[in-house]
């Protein structure tokens, strides 16, 4: 298992989720971070999930 990191930023740039969970692979972790998202109710807020290497897996601007 790999270590992908999710965060969420305001449209004024605050930081309001960093959150780091386990996936399998990008696509389970695509799928955990918008699960996330939506638990949170940040779907529509600029987000991004990355890969322990630094790969974008999920960006919303």
């Amino acid at each position: 298992m790999a270590e992908y990191t999710l965060t969420v930023f305001s449209k004024a740039g605050e930081l309001l989720l960093d959150e780091s969970f386990p996936a399998q692979n990008d696509d389970e972790a695509k799928n955990l971070g918008q699960s996330k998202l939506a638990e949170a109710g940040y779907e529509e807020y600029t987000h991004r999930c990355v890969a322990p290497d630094a790969r974008l897996v999920l960006f919303h601007r």
